[in-house]
């Protein structure tokens, strides 16, 4: 039997090998130290520059094929899950902003101020490589709405087939590229934290983080299952519970796709019905991430107040609502909604590479419970678009009936 180490634990490992190493070595030889962090940093170059260039590219292949999708859906079925699709991941970005903001300036603070720091330079790569991307992720945004659109108006099935291939291609590259090499860019990150004696300060921020997302995601699943609880006259508690499996098979495959089926079994479990249920899931699973957009502002959140950056909801509204687009682009794979995301932690609330290397690890270390929390409220958004579709259609039989009788 093959063992197979899952990439949190590989990220885990990677963390623990640099700090381990950038403790050790300083001790053995200053000068191979140095040198080996800044081949370190190179590496971290090349990737970051690489990562630059195909997040646009990763944006086209993802949302163009899925609005082509999504535009031959059923009408009012299809507008009613999308709106509250998004509307819960706004609402998702909101509570995180707000949780964020208010406990974590004054916790980061305190954390830096009781560790004193090595005050060494980090350490630079050997040279400089541009890789320039073809497009701004504003612009790659854009074409993707407008040939998304497109095909969906025009019902060009050749192009979907294109765009279909192209998904593939971008999937390919992030499955086998890029989530395989980030165990390796976030070692390089570490590693030079290390050398420059920053590390204490990060990885103490890194728990009271994570205690507070995890806190968050039950937050925002009570505030789903109340809503469809009190739409659909039932116990919210009783719903959660029904749904519990569908939390767990996620926390294992790290997948919304892959818990597909058992969040369809549960989702009709708790009353939905098999119509609403079979079409809404399977959406669900691509367009609604309000766990991990509670991740995403959280840890963004937590980066900028560790690099001393300011933060304003002024600032953020924006970036939460082009994060709720964003998500759509996320690829089904561990990891693929904070790959999707670090074209927009760019652009608009500007990280450089290793801020968004340490977003990387952050969101990694809870992206199970994220994946959670998404698929969990898949179940309450599928109820609650299940008891509007009923009424509207009640209402549309009962306008039916008057005119019959006219």
């Amino acid at each position: 039997m093959k063992f197979k180490i899952g990439l949190i634990w590989r990220i885990i490992i990677a963390i623990a090998l640099a700090v381990g190493l950038g403790l050790l070595l300083p001790q053995i030889h200053e000068g191979f130290t140095k040198n080996f962090t800044r081949t370190a940093a190179t590496f971290n170059m090349i990737f970051g520059g690489f990562l630059n260039f195909i997040v646009p590219l990763i944006i086209i292949a993802f949302i163009a094929p899925g609005i082509a999708k999504l535009g031959k859906g059923s009408g009012k079925l299809l507008g009613l899950a999308t709106a509250f699709a998004y509307i819960s991941t706004i609402v998702a970005g909101i509570i995180a902003f707000v949780a964020a903001t208010t406990i974590l300036p004054s916790v980061i603070s305190n954390v830096s101020g009781s560790i004193t720091d090595a005050g060494k330079e980090s350490a630079t790569a050997f040279f400089k490589l541009e890789l320039t991307p073809v497009m701004g992720v504003m612009s790659a945004l854009l074409l993707a709405f407008v040939l998304g659109i497109g095909m969906a108006s025009v019902g060009s099935q050749s192009m979907r087939n294109v765009f279909d291939e192209f998904n593939l291609i971008i999937e390919k590259v992030i499955s086998f590229v890029i989530i395989p090499l980030l165990p390796f860019h976030i070692f390089g990150i570490f590693l030079n934290m290390t050398y420059s004696g920053e590390v204490a300060k990060v990885l103490s921020i890194f728990g009271l983080v994570f205690i507070m997302i995890i806190a968050l995601h039950l937050v925002m699943l009570t505030i789903q299952y109340s809503i469809a609880g009190s739409v659909a006259h039932k116990n919210p508690f009783s719903l959660l519970k029904t749904m519990a499996p569908a939390y767990m098979t996620a926390i294992g495959t790290q997948s919304s796709a892959a818990t597909i089926p058992v969040t369809l079994r549960q989702s009709r479990k708790t009353g939905a019905s098999s119509k609403v249920a079979d079409f809404t899931i399977p959406l669900f699973a691509t367009i609604h991430l309000s766990g991990s957009t509670i991740t995403l502002v959280s840890c963004s959140i937590g980066v900028l107040l560790m690099n001393g950056a300011p933060v304003t909801f002024t600032a953020y509204l924006p970036f939460i609502l082009m994060l709720g687009v964003t998500m759509i682009a996320a690829p089904g794979v561990p990891g693929g909604a904070v790959v999707a995301a670090t074209g927009l932690l760019a652009t608009m609330l500007h990280f450089d590479e290793s801020m968004i290397a340490l977003m990387i690890a952050l969101y990694m270390a809870q992206d199970s419970f994220g994946t959670a929390t998404n698929v969990t409220g898949d179940g309450a958004l599928a109820l609650m678009v299940d008891r509007f579709a009923k009424d509207d259609s009640t209402n549309s039989t009962e306008s039916e009936e008057i005119v019959s009788s006219i």
